[in-house]
């Protein structure tokens, strides 16, 4: 989105924490300030960040902030009423519905509240799905814009072969990516169901709290040969594996009100690599494969129902052609050239109505 608004003439400056990963593979062509912290997690890290940012804020000349997600918009919506400039808030998910909260009712309840103070008060608001955007006029009145995390055209990436996967060039190959292979993503069941399945190998690639365990699951379980994990990739390189695939996966379980209205970047990835796509019976996946008819729908996230689906498309090389061939009709219309125009059209609607900035003209 950055560079959208950068196209505008706008000047960008993007602000986040250091950290040990947060500049090794990515490189971002805006201007970019980093906190380093002195507390890595909890409530102390959330309360330093936030007074750092507050500070910076209020001491940098602005002329329109972006605030992505709940734990960055307090000091923003802060910093907009103090020097009256305008604030849109990019909502990345239902943050107070995530799991790692769900258990926790003080830091639950901190994070709501800060949420019904500031929500209604917005009037730029953004979010990644229709029934996120749902919930939060339920919640507050307010209707935020849906825009969708959808992956760019990716037809002039050349993807590796097979020889260059090292995996077995007859089996029917798999892929799990994301940064958030975390508790209830379906990764455990994933590894179960590919020991039960013969003639298929997985890719998982990515980052997220459960990558040690499934690495070790798939030692005890001996499947090193047939399963293979590769760290976090720039987003061009990790595509040119994903469209060396038959098959991706999508498994994340109905067991909290944020993955329940998910609509991961995965989904588009594997859309745009024309993938068959497997994946669990949330609304929103559910909604896209039904409509395009480009994947298989499982109605329960267990090895026994993952294992069925994938040998479907093991067992019936006519299904599995069809359903690429499907994805890659979805990613015609289901792509960010499209998605990004509602975003244009918001930054554009917010720009003119700044009488000064240091945009330029428009």
């Amino acid at each position: 989105m950055a560079e959208i608004v950068s196209g505008m003439g706008c000047n960008i400056i993007i602000i986040g924490r250091k950290s040990s990963t947060c500049c090794n593979y990515n490189s971002v062509p805006f201007i970019t300030e980093r906190f380093r912290m002195i507390f890595k997690r909890g409530f102390l890290f959330y309360a330093f960040f936030n007074i750092r940012l507050f500070i910076f804020l209020l001491f940098h000349k602005n002329d329109l902030l972006v605030s992505n997600d709940l734990d960055t918009l307090l000091p923003n919506f802060l910093v907009s009423k103090l020097k009256r400039i305008p604030l849109v808030y990019d909502s990345h998910e239902y943050f107070t519905g995530v799991p790692e909260i769900q258990n926790r009712p003080f830091v639950k309840w901190v994070w709501k509240s800060i949420e019904k103070l500031v929500f209604p008060r917005l009037k730029y608001i953004m979010t990644v799905s229709d029934s996120i955007a749902i919930q939060y006029e339920k919640d507050y009145g307010l209707k935020p814009i849906t825009v969708r995390n959808c992956a760019i055209r990716t037809e002039l990436i050349i993807p590796y072969s097979r020889d260059e996967l090292k995996l077995n060039s007859d089996h029917l190959l798999l892929i799990l990516q994301g940064t958030g292979i975390n508790v209830d993503r379906g990764g455990e069941e994933l590894i179960d169901a590919v020991a039960i399945t013969e003639k298929v190998s997985l890719l998982i690639i990515g980052s997220g709290d459960k990558i040690e365990f499934l690495t070790k699951k798939v030692k005890e379980l001996g499947l090193a040969e047939r399963v293979k994990f590769i760290h976090p990739l720039p987003w061009e390189n990790l595509m040119k594996y994903t469209r060396s695939i038959d098959a991706g996966l999508s498994l994340d379980k109905n067991s909290n009100m944020n993955y329940k209205f998910s609509l991961p970047n995965k989904l588009f990835d594997y859309l745009s690599a024309g993938l068959a796509v497997i994946a669990s019976d949330l609304p929103e996946i559910s909604k896209i494969l039904s409509e395009y008819k480009c994947g298989i729908i499982i109605p329960e996230v267990n090895k026994e129902e993952i294992s069925n689906a994938i040998k479907k498309l093991r067992d019936n090389r006519e299904l599995l052609s069809e359903l690429k061939q499907n994805s890659v009709i979805a990613s015609k219309s289901i792509n960010w050239e499209n998605e990004s125009l509602k975003v244009e059209e918001l930054y554009r609607s917010i720009i003119n109505k700044l009488q000064s900035s240091i945009c330029g003209p428009q």
